[in-house]
C-alpha cells in the first residue's frame, strides 16, 4: 500500500537453543497433549491452560496454572475473551535481551512464554455440519490465532506448535539440545502463518458465500507428505506430493516408492473400481496405463474359451475369489497394454489375487486392504520394489478441485455423479424400449460408463461379460475413439479364435512375449524381420490367420456395449459399432442428431439409451 508506514526490525539477543520454562497450552484437538505435558512438566516447565485443555490436564495428575489466575482477569463475554491479554501477549511478544523490552515486561509484571501449544476451533467442521450461522459464528477463533501470530512473529525466541503432528519433534529436540532451536521455531512458524492464513481464508470463503457473494480470496494451504524422484519425466525436478493442510493423503504406502504419475493412476484406478462396487454390488477391478484404463471388470464366471484365451484352467478359475476373476478379467482385456500396469481392486486383496499379480509385468496395486499372505506375496515382487497403496475407507474429498495450469487455477465441483441402473433405464430411446433390456446388458452399461467416467477424453469404451473389452482414449474425434476401441474389441475377440488358442509356443517364450505374439498374429501386418523374430518362438511356424477367416469369426459377435463419455454427433459411430457386435448403447444424448443416431441403431436392432450424463475426463 502506497505510502504505508514500515516497521523497522526491532533487535535482541541471538540464541539458538531456547530452554522452555513456561509453556502456553489451549487445545480443541486433545491428542497427546496430556503425554506432551507430562514430558514438559519432567522437565520442571510452568503449565498455563485454560478451560477444557487445564481440566484434561488437572484429570491427568498435572499441575497447571489457569490463565485467568496468571493474568489477574477473568474468563469473561461467555469465553469469548481468554487470553487477551498483556501477560499473554506480552510474554510471547517480548524480544529477549532488548533492554527497553525487558524493562516494560518487568514494569508490568509479565513473565515470558517460551512455548504455545494451540489448535484452533474447529470452524470448518461446524460450517461442515451444517450448523447455523450464529453457530457458525461463534466457531471464529480469536485468542488461537492471536496468540498463533504473536508466538510465530516472535519465532527467534518462542516455539509455537500448532499440531499433536509435532509433539514427537519437540519432546526429541529438547531432549537433546535442552530446548527448541531456532531451525525448528522457524519451521513451526511458517507452518503456523499456513494455518492461520488457511483458516481465516475459510472463514472469509463461507462468509462470503453466506452473502451470495463470490470469495474474494481463496487460499489453500499444503503440507509436503513425500518427495517424488521426478514429475511426468526426468527433468521435471523437484516433484512431490502434499496434503490439504489438516487433512490426510487418501492412501498409505504399504511398499515401494510411488511415482507421480503412478498416483495419478492409483487416485483414477481407485475411484473407478470403488464406484463399480457401489454400482454393482460385484467385487471390481481396473488395470491403468497413463491415467487411462486398459481394463476394468467386475467379477463374472469365465466361460471354458476365455479361460483357454487367458491361459488359465476352467478348474482353477472356478476356485477363483471375486477379487482374483475381478482382476484376471480386468487384466485381459488389453493384456498388451496392461503390460507395466497400475492394478485397483474394490474388496481386500487375498492370495489369489496376489498370486495373480504375481505372475505379470505391473508396478503396483490400490487397495482397501491386503490379507497378510497377499501383503507378503506383493511385497516381494520386483525385488521388493512392487507399489502397495491401501485406500483409507473414511477418507472425503473435498467437494471443490483445484488444478494450476501454467500460471492459472482452474477450480470445479468434482464429478462425484453416481453411475446407476436409473441412468441406463429411465430413458431408452430405441424400438423396444426398457423391456429390451436384460439385466446383464444393463450391467455391462454400468460397466462401460463408470470405465470412460476416468478415462482421458473424447473417450468410448466397449464391455461385454462385465469386462471391457476395448478402451478407445483421448481422441479429438468420436468415431476415431470407436475405430480404436473397436479395433481392440476385434483383437479380444479373435485372441478366442482356434487358430490363435492353438498356437504352440516353444518352451521358455514368456508370458508377456506369448500375449504379444497373439496380437501379431491377429494383427498379421508382419515386416520381414519382424516375422523372422516372431516365427522363431514356434514349434511348428503357424498359418496365417486370413482376412476371410477373422470376418467370419466376427460374424457371431453379439451382445456388446458401447457407452461414450458424450454424445455421438453422427450416425458413423454406431455404424462401426456395428462390424465388432455392439447391441446396446449408452450415452448422454443431446445432440441435434440425436433423432438420425436412434434410427440407425434401430436399423442394426441396436438398443440404447439417453442418460443425460455427459462424462469428460482431463
Amino acid at each position: 500500500m502506497a505510502g504505508a508506514h514500515i516497521l523497522t526490525a526491532v533487535s535482541g539477543s541471538e540464541a539458538d537453543v531456547v530452554p522452555i520454562t513456561r509453556a502456553l497450552i489451549s487445545v480443541s484437538d486433545k491428542a497427546g497433549i496430556v503425554e506432551l505435558c507430562t514430558y514438559l512438566a519432567s522437565k520442571n516447565v510452568e503449565l498455563l491452560s485454560t478451560g477444557g485443555t487445564a481440566k484434561k490436564l488437572r484429570d491427568a495428575g498435572l499441575t497447571c496454572i489457569d490463565v485467568s489466575d496468571y493474568t489477574g482477569s477473568p474468563e469473561c463475554l461467555d469465553g469469548r475473551v481468554k487470553t487477551l491479554h498483556p501477560k499473554v501477549h506480552g510474554g510471547l511478544l517480548g524480544v529477549r535481551g532488548n533492554a527497553q523490552h525487558e524493562k516494560d515486561m518487568a514494569d508490568n509484571g509479565i513473565g515470558k512464554i517460551d512455548i504455545t501449544i494451540l489448535n484452533l476451533y474447529p470452524f470448518e467442521a461446524t460450517v461442515a455440519k451444517g450448523a447455523a450461522f450464529e453457530q457458525c459464528i461463534e466457531n471464529i477463533d480469536i485468542g488461537g490465532p492471536s496468540m498463533l501470530r504473536s508466538t510465530a512473529k516472535n519465532h527467534a525466541f518462542t516455539t509455537i506448535v500448532t499440531s499433536p503432528d509435532q509433539y514427537d519433534e519437540v519432546k526429541a529436540t529438547i531432549e537433546e539440545h535442552g530446548g527448541t532451536t531456532l531451525a525448528m521455531r522457524k519451521r513451526f512458524a511458517a507452518r503456523a502463518f499456513s494455518l492461520s492464513a488457511s483458516y481465516d481464508s475459510a472463514i472469509a470463503t463461507w462468509f462470503t458465500k453466506e452473502l451470495g457473494e463470490e470469495s474474494p480470496v481463496v487460499t489453500r494451504v499444503y503440507k509436503p507428505e513425500f518427495p517424488l524422484k521426478y514429475g511426468c519425466n526426468p527433468h521435471q525436478k523437484p516433484a512431490g506430493i502434499s496434503s490439504l493442510l489438516n487433512s490426510n493423503l487418501p492412501f498409505t504406502v504399504l511398499n515401494g516408492t510411488p511415482g507421480y504419475i503412478n498416483l495419478l493412476d492409483a487416485a483414477n484406478a481407485w475411484l473407478l473400481v470403488k464406484e463399480l462396487r457401489e454400482a454393482t454390488g460385484l467385487a471390481a477391478a481396473s488395470s491403468f496405463k497413463h491415467v487411462s484404463p486398459a481394463g476394468a471388470a467386475v467379477a463374472v464366471p469365465l466361460t471354458d474359451v476365455e479361460c483357454a484365451a487367458y491361459e488359465v484352467t476352467p478348474e482353477a478359475a472356478a476356485k477363483l475369489t471375486p477379487s482374483a476373476l475381478a482382476y484376471l478379467r480386468a487384466r485381459n482385456a488389453d493384456p498388451m497394454c496392461s503390460f507395466g500396469d497400475y492394478a485397483a481392486v474394490s474388496d481386500i486383496v487375498d492370495e489369489d489375487t496376489a498370486l495373480i499379480l504375481k505372475k505379470e509385468v505391473s508396478d503396483g496395486i490400490v487397495a482397501p486392504g491386503y490379507s497378510p499372505e497377499a501383503l507378503e506375496i506383493l511385497k516381494s515382487k520386483k525385488g521388493g520394489k512392487f507399489i502397495v497403496l491401501e485406500a483409507k475407507a473414511d477418507f472425503k474429498p473435498d467437494s471443490v478441485e483445484y488444478r494450476e495450469v501454467y500460471g492459472m487455477t482452474f477450480c470445479q465441483k468434482r464429478n462425484d455423479v453416481v453411475i446407476t441402473k436409473d441412468h441406463m433405464t429411465k430413458n431408452v430411446v430405441t424400438k423396444g424400449g426398457l423391456s429390451a433390456l436384460s439385466e446383464d446388458a444393463i450391467r455391462d452399461m454400468i460397466v462401460a460408463s463408470i470405465c470412460v467416467k476416468y478415462t482421458q477424453s473424447n473417450s468410448v469404451g466397449f464391455a461385454k461379460d462385465g469386462m471391457m473389452v476395448g478402451v478407445g482414449a483421448g481422441q479429438q474425434s468420436r468415431v476415431d475413439c470407436v475405430k480404436l476401441a473397436g479395433r481392440k474389441v476385434t483383437t479380444w475377440y479373435l485372441r478366442q479364435h482356434p487358430k490363435v488358442l492353438g498356437l504352440q509356443f516353444k518352451q521358455g517364450v514368456k508370458r508377456q512375449d506369448r500375449v504379444n505374439a497373439r496380437v501379431r498374429y491377429i494383427e498379421g501386418d508382419f515386416t520381414d524381420e519382424e516375422r523372422t523374430r516372431w516365427e522363431a518362438q514356434f514349434e511348428t511356424i503357424p498359418e496365417p490367420l486370413t482376412t476371410a477367416e477373422k470376418d467370419e469369426f466376427m460374424k457371431q459377435a453379439t451382445g456388446v456395449t458401447i457407452s461414450s463419455d458424450a454424445f455421438f454427433p453422427f450416425r458413423d459411430s454406431i455404424d462401426h459399432a456395428s462390424k465388432v457386435g455392439v447391441s446396446y448403447v449408452a450415452q448422454p444424448g443431446g445432440s441435434v442428431q440425436d433423432p438420425q443416431v436412434t434410427q440407425c441403431c434401430d436399423d442394426y436392432g441396436m438398443v440404447m439409451s439417453f442418460t443425460s450424463v455427459r462424462l469428460f475426463h482431463h
